[in-house]
């Protein structure tokens, strides 16, 4: 059994481990990290019916003590009302400071249980055992928590690095293609930030054939980001290219539009406003739009600018009068650009007009 592993060095630092059928072994690995405590497995109802009995068992294999919470899956369940459950739950079953919170599943379920190991006993340590494509190539590794609030996306939350995160290449094998879609959304979106190598896999490559690499090569990419910026300050605000307006997509569609496909339309207005604005040199929009409707994804929306523009004003990126775009000036050569938020209008407008 071959296991690649990225060592993310951010605070104490944590392995990324990488490889088909580790789920049965995931107590051994997780192990290394954290001595035997007791383990609160925090999941969603349809991760729970596939790869619970096997995670519980490993870790009682291991020496842990398993509790078990579940809750609805799907990107509605992301709210206060879910995460006061979670820590109710915590209390309950009387975990400690020495214990743990082991999150099993997609973005939803790393981002509310990394957040729930966050305030509970005013932090915990907590793991990631990532089950979807988005997951394993972005959310569980980074240390961004929270939920959503009636007013935003991702509005409450905080920092908080695993000790951990155990990626089982065999759990993508079991995904929906629209749900694959969405980790190929963030993955191309890490092609367009780092360059050619991993950008060309999508564009033209057999990508799950290269499940291994491509995690691999974004894990190692976001994790370069994270150690030299933390806390969002800086460089880190690259890794939001097509969010602003891939948030603003989900809000406006109540997230009936999942996140990678929200973010792959966001990449696509973006990058066209960068070619019709004169920001991107040669222009990206055109290879851009063709990596990702090759991976099942829409580069077109039916919201209006004056919509999309509405939602993205509520978006965290905004700082007072002024909002953060990620510019794709080329492929490898993304950068920052800061706007008045009057002028987001346009950009928007800009980027959804037809060619």
């Amino acid at each position: 059994m071959e296991i690649k592993s990225v060592r993310i060095s951010v605070g104490k630092g944590y392995d990324v481990s990488i490889g088909k059928n580790l789920l049965g072994s995931c107590g051994e690995l997780i192990v290394k990290a954290v001595k035997p405590c007791r383990a609160a497995i925090i999941t969603d109802s349809t991760v729970e019916k596939l790869f619970l009995v096997t995670v519980a068992e490993s870790l009682r294999n291991a020496g842990f003590t398993v509790c078990a919470f579940s809750f609805p899956a799907g990107e509605q369940s992301k709210t206060i009302e879910t995460l006061s459950a979670i820590l109710e739950f915590l209390a309950e079953n009387h975990l400690t400071r020495t214990d743990c919170v082991i999150a099993l599943g997609g973005g939803v379920v790393g981002d509310i249980a990394g957040f729930a190991a966050g305030c509970y006993l005013r932090g915990i340590r907590y793991v990631q055992i990532p089950t979807t494509f988005l997951a394993a190539v972005d959310s569980s590794v980074g240390g961004k928590t929270g939920v959503d609030l009636r007013v935003g996306k991702n509005l409450a939350g905080m920092f908080i690095q695993p000790e951990a995160v155990v990626c089982d290449t065999d759990c993508l094998e079991q995904l929906p293609g629209e749900v694959f879609s969405d980790g190929a959304a963030e993955a191309i979106k890490t092609g367009i930030l780092s360059g050619e190598q991993l950008f060309s896999l999508f564009e033209n490559g057999d990508v799950k054939s290269s499940l291994t690499k491509i995690i691999e090569t974004c894990v190692a990419f976001k994790g370069s980001i994270v150690e030299t910026d933390q806390f969002e300050n800086g460089l880190r605000k690259t890794l939001n290219l097509g969010h602003t307006i891939g948030h603003a997509i989900e809000k406006c569609s109540n997230y009936t539009i999942s996140h990678g496909h929200a973010v792959a339309v966001g990449m696509a207005v973006i990058a066209r406003a960068a070619d019709r604005l004169g920001l991107s040199d040669p222009p990206v929009a055109p290879r851009i739009e063709k990596a990702l409707i090759r991976n099942g994804l829409t580069v077109h929306t039916d919201f209006s600018a004056e919509e999309l523009t509405a939602a993205a004003l509520s978006d965290k990126k905004r700082a007072g009068d002024e909002i953060t775009l990620v510019i794709p000036g080329g492929i490898g050569s993304c950068y920052l650009k800061t706007i008045p938020v009057t002028e987001l209008n346009s950009v928007i407008k800009a980027g959804l007009e037809e060619r």
